[in-house]
C-alpha cells in the first residue's frame, strides 16, 4: 500500500520549528515505508491542515497515516483530529490517525539523553544516583496532561537522586515554586530539563524570564540545563513506532 504520512503540529512563528520539523520529516522518510511525509500546523501559522491535507491527496497514496506532534493529549490533540477528518469524506485515500508523543517509554529514554548531554557538555561526572532532575512542562486544564508528564517524571525516579517537576504557565508548581522545592533538598547537582518540543518562543524567551531570576535567588550550587527534545533520533523512532502501531491494526 502506497502510504503518506502528516504530521500536525501546533505551531510556531518561530523559524526553528519548521526547520526541525523539516529535519524530523526527513528522517521519518529514511526510516519508514512512506512515498511522502510532511508537515502542517493546527494554528499560528501556516501550512495549515487544510494545506496540509491538500498537498498529501495530490500525491500517488492509498493512505495516509496523521500524526499529532503533541507531547500532551488533551483539547488541541482532539481538535487537530477533528479537524483532519473533516476532509475524510471527500476522498478514497484512508486516514489513519495515530496517539499523540505521550505515554511511552521512549519519551523517558530521549529525557535522559537530554541530561546525560548536558552532564557532559558541563564536564560533570557523578553517577545518576547524586543527581537531581526538575522538568519544566508547558502546563495544561487538562488532567491527562499532567498524567503524561508524571509518566516521564515517575520513570525517572528510580535512576535519579530525586525527580521533581513545574510549569511555565496555567499549572502549579510555577518555575519558582519547582526551584524552591528543589533548593531544599540540597542537591550536588541539578540538571533542568527543557520539556518542549521546539525551539519557540517558550524555549527561547518565555521559560528564562522566570527561570533566571528563581535561579538568581537561589542558593543551588551547581545547575546543567538541558536542550528542548528537538529532532533527537529517537523522537523520530517514536513517531514510527506510533504510525506502525496504527497502521498494522488497519
Amino acid at each position: 500500500m502506497k502510504r503518506g504520512l502528516l504530521l500536525i503540529d501546533r505551531g510556531s512563528r518561530e523559524r526553528e520549528a519548521s526547520e526541525e520539523l523539516e529535519v524530523i520529516c526527513k528522517g521519518i522518510m529514511k526510516k519508514g515505508d512512506y512515498v511522502f511525509t510532511d508537515y502542517c500546523f493546527l494554528e499560528v501559522e501556516p501550512p495549515y491542515i487544510e494545506d496540509g491535507i491538500k498537498k498529501a491527496l495530490e500525491k500517488d497514496i492509498e493512505s495516509l497515516t496523521i500524526v499529532p506532534y503533541f507531547l500532551y493529549p488533551g483539547k488541541k490533540v482532539k481538535l487537530a483530529v477533528s479537524d483532519v477528518m473533516k476532509f475524510q469524506k471527500n476522498t478514497d485515500v484512508k486516514f489513519i490517525v495515530t496517539k499523540p508523543m505521550s505515554m511511552h517509554k521512549t519519551l523517558t529514554s530521549l529525557v535522559e539523553n537530554r541530561i546525560s548531554t548536558a552532564l557532559e557538555e558541563n564536564k560533570i561526572s557523578i553517577s545518576k544516583n547524586s543527581i537531581d532532575v526538575m522538568i519544566i512542562g508547558h502546563g495544561s486544564k487538562d488532567p491527562n496532561a499532567h498524567m503524561s508528564l508524571n509518566y516521564v517524571v515517575d520513570g525517572l525516579k528510580e535512576k535519579y537522586r530525586n525527580v521533581s517537576h513545574c510549569f511555565l504557565e496555567i499549572e502549579q508548581p510555577d518555575i519558582f515554586e519547582g526551584i524552591k522545592f528543589c533548593e531544599k533538598n540540597n542537591p550536588e547537582v541539578l540538571v533542568i530539563v527543557f520539556y518542549f518540543l521546539h525551539e519557540g518562543a517558550h524555549v527561547k524567551t518565555d521559560i528564562n524570564n522566570d527561570l533566571k531570576p528563581a535561579l538568581e535567588k537561589s542558593n543551588l550550587k551547581k545547575i546543567c540545563i538541558t536542550k528542548h527534545l528537538g529532532t533527537d533520533e529517537k523522537m523520530i523512532d517514536l513517531i514510527v513506532e506510533r504510525a506502525t502501531e496504527v497502521e498494522n491494526a488497519n
